[in-house]
């Protein structure tokens, strides 16, 4: 049951080499499912009972299922991220070296390891804004070959580069795409070929690196999985199937993954914007609420902030705190931190240990060394848009912000169970605790 959930999880990662690409795959798990869109820019109708999803930008999706009991209703949420740091591609593309190279343009998105980007096969994949008639429709874009790499400079030209060295983005890692015989516009009349439209049709492009290199799944007792993004489509993934499973009827079920996390969240996409609050507070109005209601709801209402975490690197054992530190195979993680980066409080992490004692998931816990400075997530970042209990998880992984992750091969099948059972759960707030039935 380990391999094959690892197994379904990095096919789906495969075919989401972009968050476009990766709420499409969403997009196409809900229609089978039964879920229903609802387009942002039209008027809702919403049932007891129903299923539905919303996305914005092509790169963001909130699917939601709704109880028939809703009397004393609360959202319970997963929420996670679409988006892996990578190398966009700038507008004018195209750089000319002596007349015998082409290179590719491009800038960092977050914040990478760049040395893992050399010497591996690499393509491009994203969005193309194409004119048809008077309307501008966005179409996908996956090069399904190897097309670039970044070429590495031989240690006899750069004899120090095993003491430490710093990337320079414009400088040292830019693609190589073309030899000699590349003329100018090459690109754009291959991503036209791809969509078989006319270059003069392409108006706008949001395109990305993304790694070739297969999945793998390896290590003396086949305990370990390696692929590209698995910071954060793993839990992205994992949380959806939990969402698919688990249903109960005095509650609305929320899945929410937002784009644009590794850069901060504050785009009308992201997980600062106010995509969750718009669209619970239009699921309430539309089922015939007012507005205490909704602020009624939001007080019972649990969110699960479900972002990857730092497994202690054999190496490097001293990089992560003595006692809360993590360990890949062994469970899904509860992040805490002091100055909250992670919404974790003694409520919170209560109520998610009772929720993994009910599913039989095993539970660990991390926090960062006191003396060196953490990443963040989404879920402090969505709390200043709609308030409610929230505890921050993960699944431990080595090598993050890779372009070539590595995770424990049980570790998703425990997100997928604890997962199904938190919405199986009906949460509601009491005046000296929670109720979680």
């Amino acid at each position: 049951m380990y391999k094959k959930t690892a197994e379904d999880m990095v096919s789906f990662i495969k075919n989401s080499p972009t968050a476009f690409h990766a709420v499409d795959s969403m997009k196409k798990i809900l229609n089978e499912e039964g879920y229903q869109e609802l387009p942002e820019g039209k008027r809702w109708e919403i049932s007891l009972g129903g299923k539905y999803y919303v996305t914005r930008n092509d790169s963001s999706l909130i699917a939601l299922k709704i109880g028939t009991d809703l009397e004393n209703y609360s959202f319970n949420i997963a929420a996670s991220h679409s988006d892996s740091p990578t190398f966009k591609i700038k507008e004018n593309e195209e750089l000319e070296v002596r007349g015998k190279y082409t290179q590719l343009n491009t800038e960092g998105y977050g914040g990478m390891l760049c040395a893992p980007w050399f010497d591996r096969p690499l393509s491009v994949a994203g969005r193309a804004v194409v004119k048809e008639g008077d309307s501008f429709v966005t179409r996908l874009v996956k090069v399904d070959r190897d097309l670039v790499m970044i070429p590495n400079v031989a240690i006899h030209m750069n004899r120090k580069i095993n003491e430490g060295f710093e990337y320079n983005k414009q400088v040292d890692m830019l693609p190589l795409f073309g030899g000699g015989e590349c003329q100018k516009g090459d690109f754009k009349k291959l991503i036209a070929e791809e969509l078989n439209v006319g270059e003069d049709d392409i108006y706008g492009m949001d395109l990305y690196l993304y790694n070739r290199m297969e999945p793998s799944i390896w290590g003396a007792k086949e305990e370990f999985v390696s692929c590209p993004q698995l910071d954060d489509l793993q839990c992205a993934y994992t949380s959806l199937q939990g969402f698919l499973k688990g249903a109960n009827e005095k509650s609305i079920n929320v899945f929410a993954c937002f784009d644009n996390e590794e850069v901060g969240s504050g785009t009308k996409q992201g997980a600062g914007s106010t995509f969750l609050f718009d669209v619970l507070h239009r699921l309430n109005r539309g089922l015939g609420k007012d507005e205490d209601a909704f602020y009624c709801a939001l007080a019972s209402s649990f969110m699960l902030s479900c972002d990857n975490a730092h497994a202690v690197h054999p190496n490097h054992p001293e990089k992560t705190d003595t006692g809360n530190c993590v360990y890949m195979n062994e469970g899904i993680v509860v992040k805490s931190h002091a100055g909250q980066k992670y919404t974790s409080d003694a409520v919170s992490v209560a109520v998610f240990k009772g929720i993994c004692e009910k599913a039989g998931v095993p539970v660990q816990f991390f926090a960062n060394r006191s003396d060196m400075a953490g990443g963040s997530t989404l879920g402090n970042i969505a709390m200043a848009q709609v308030s409610m209990n929230s505890v921050d998880i993960g699944l431990p992984q080595l090598s993050m912000h890779s372009p070539y992750e590595t995770a424990g091969i049980k570790d998703s099948y425990y997100m997928i169970q604890a997962t199904e059972e938190f919405f199986n759960s009906h949460i509601e707030a009491q005046e000296n605790g929670v109720l979680v039935e």
